[in-house]
């Protein structure tokens, strides 16, 4: 037990994120607690900038939309397209122009509307196993 290597999160000061980290993961991954926002600027090993920005992107995405989901279940969906947009269809430009799949060696036989082919592949029976 001690062997394992345990995930480490990592988060700036914000008290809430230990409060959460202490009821949830305690025992199953480490924290780093108190991590500056700009930490490569201080020479540190983790950065919480790629982070922020994505919580941001979110944030600014839903404000104007809150009133659109029924339930739960609808801003789930929401979030899980848009999970699946960010990593498979949208290029990045710190990934030289290459999506986080493709990073990662997950190709897809995917045409220009890489949103529609994937959804076509995706209900295709065969590959419901993909999932």
């Amino acid at each position: 037990m001690k062997n394992r290597k345990l995930v480490t999160f990592v988060c700036d000061g914000f008290s809430n994120y230990k409060t959460a980290f202490m009821k949830l993961f305690n025992r199953v991954a480490k924290l780093q607690f108190g991590v500056p926002i700009a930490c490569k600027k201080y020479n540190l090993e983790h950065n919480n900038n790629p982070i922020e920005r994505y919580n941001g992107n979110i944030k600014d995405r839903l404000n104007g939309m809150r009133s659109q989901f029924k339930s739960f279940g609808g801003a789930e969906a929401f979030m899980n397209l848009k999970d699946i947009i960010y990593n498979f269809v949208n290029p990045h430009q710190q990934l030289q122009g290459k999506t986080p799949a493709e990073m990662a060696e997950i190709f897809f036989p995917l045409g220009r509307n890489k949103l529609l082919e994937l959804i076509r592949y995706m209900s295709n029976d065969k590959h419901h196993s993909l999932r």
